[in-house]
């Protein structure tokens, strides 16, 4: 039997639910993430092949669906396929995926071998391969290496981490602006979520020095005291007004600086991703950067200090100048470096870790890895830059802290190593260090719902 005929067989028979029959039992039998999947599969097949958009995907759009997807897959085997003769083999994976810019072992491609091969040879043939991918709503090489995607909805309260990468499929679609809203959604509603530890890392970074004795529960206590259960949150609009500026910046000059770096048709590898990516959370710091001044200033303020953002922004350059809107500005520039560079090479380790360790059956590492993977080479990430941003938030608020006489960042370094010593670069990590857990976890499960509420597309 045909494979093309069975299915028009089994259409015949029972209509094209049937094709699912049975399928509840095997949902029941295997973790609920992956019946997720199951279910988002089956609707990107009824949305793509439904072509006169009655919301019914009828024999003929199916059977022509079932067509244009073998054409495409039989593209992306040849693809794959190197050498033509007929079969993938563990050093062609390699290979294409080093052109995508994705580094794997033979070990590792071995694995995803494993995956496809039914009969044990080690290699893919063209039927193997059809039968894993035609039901799988993935159309091409690229799409079926994004089980690694970093997911946008992701959002631990700093913005330095590489913007994410969009296929053609998806630019072209709108699929794009509708997974940079749900992202900037989500992370508004995690910083707000966690937005008195973030109050409190700043308070830590700016008035620790003064008194070792300043904890978590002294720091809460005393701003509680001052300014009651709001003032928790001081400085978290602006924190949160900026998430669309700097969201929309960084994607588009990301997107130039690729150009920029890459010839015509050229896939970016990881360094050029880096650098791209550096690049443009540069520029949208740059810009966005007198908002970052004016977060800090609201949130070591007194109660009525300020009336709002505008009042502050608008005292910041009445007393102090326009030069005020970007003290630290280098420091901050500064960090992005080791930020960027130790939060992708982290991932890319523990990628190749489980990848190596724990990949069997496929080499979808699922919705829980991903976000753990995440969160840890992000918290690395914030480790290597966080003495960088300790200074630039102090030259920040300088201007703030009564007989403090401004001092530049080398300035600012020496004396906090010489008064505190090296420990007194890292004032303030732990509150940032506890927010990172449940900001992942808010964050993820907003940008999953609004995902859903603006039809975002199910990979």
């Amino acid at each position: 039997m045909r494979l093309i005929g069975g299915f028009e067989q089994m259409l015949k028979e029972g209509g094209i639910r049937c094709l699912w029959r049975g399928n509840g039992v095997n949902i029941f039998k295997i973790a609920p993430e992956t019946a997720l999947k199951i279910g988002a599969y089956e609707q990107k097949i009824f949305t793509t092949g439904d072509t006169n958009k009655d919301g019914k995907l009828d024999f003929e759009e199916f059977m022509k669906y079932l067509k244009d997807h073998e054409k495409k897959m039989k593209l992306a085997f040849k693809s794959l396929d190197k050498n033509n003769d007929g079969i993938i083999e563990a050093s062609e994976i390699v290979q294409s995926l080093q052109i995508l810019g994705l580094t794997i072992s033979e070990q590792q491609a071995e694995l995803i071998l494993q995956s496809i091969d039914t009969d044990g040879t080690m290699t893919i043939d063209w039927n193997e391969w059809r039968d894993y991918f035609l039901l799988n709503p993935a159309t091409d090489i690229e799409e079926i290496i994004r089980f690694w995607k970093r997911s946008t909805g992701i959002d631990i309260g700093d913005s330095l981490t590489i913007p994410d990468e969009f296929t053609e499929d998806e630019k072209k679609s709108g699929q794009w602006w509708r997974q940079l809203l749900a992202g900037g959604i989500a992370g508004a509603v995690s910083r707000t979520s966690t937005a008195p530890l973030d109050r409190l890392k700043v308070m830590m970074q700016v008035h620790g020095s003064k008194s070792g004795k300043m904890n978590i529960y002294g720091g809460f206590r005393q701003m509680v005291k001052e300014g009651g259960i709001r003032s928790l949150w001081r400085g978290n609009g602006t924190n949160v007004i900026k998430i669309a500026p700097e969201t929309a910046i960084k994607f588009w000059v990301y997107e130039q600086y690729k150009k920029l770096l890459t010839e015509e048709g050229q896939k970016v590898g990881t360094f050029k991703r880096f650098v791209s990516g550096s690049l443009a959370g540069a520029t949208a710091q740059t810009i966005i950067y007198p908002m970052e001044v004016v977060k800090t200033r609201l949130a070591i303020g007194k109660t009525r200090q300020y009336s709002g953002i505008f009042d502050c922004a608008k005292k910041i350059l009445k007393h102090e100048g326009m030069g005020a809107f970007y003290k630290g500005y280098v420091p901050n520039l500064l960090g992005i470096i080791p930020y960027a560079g130790i939060d992708l090479a982290v991932y890319e380790l523990l990628k190749a870790h489980w990848l190596d360790n724990y990949a069997k059956d496929s080499v979808n590492p699922g919705v829980m890895v991903l976000l753990g993977c995440g969160a840890l080479s992000s918290t690395c990430g914030q480790l290597a830059s966080y003495p960088l941003a300790l200074v630039r938030t102090r030259m920040q608020a300088q201007a703030m802290i009564e007989g403090n006489k401004p001092m530049n960042m080398v300035g600012l370094f020496q004396q906090i190593i010489s008064k505190e010593g090296i420990p007194g670069l890292y004032r303030g990590i732990t509150p940032n260090f506890m927010k990172v857990l449940p900001a992942v976890g808010i964050s993820y499960v907003a940008y999953e719902k609004m995902k859903q509420t603006l039809g975002v597309t199910q990979k």
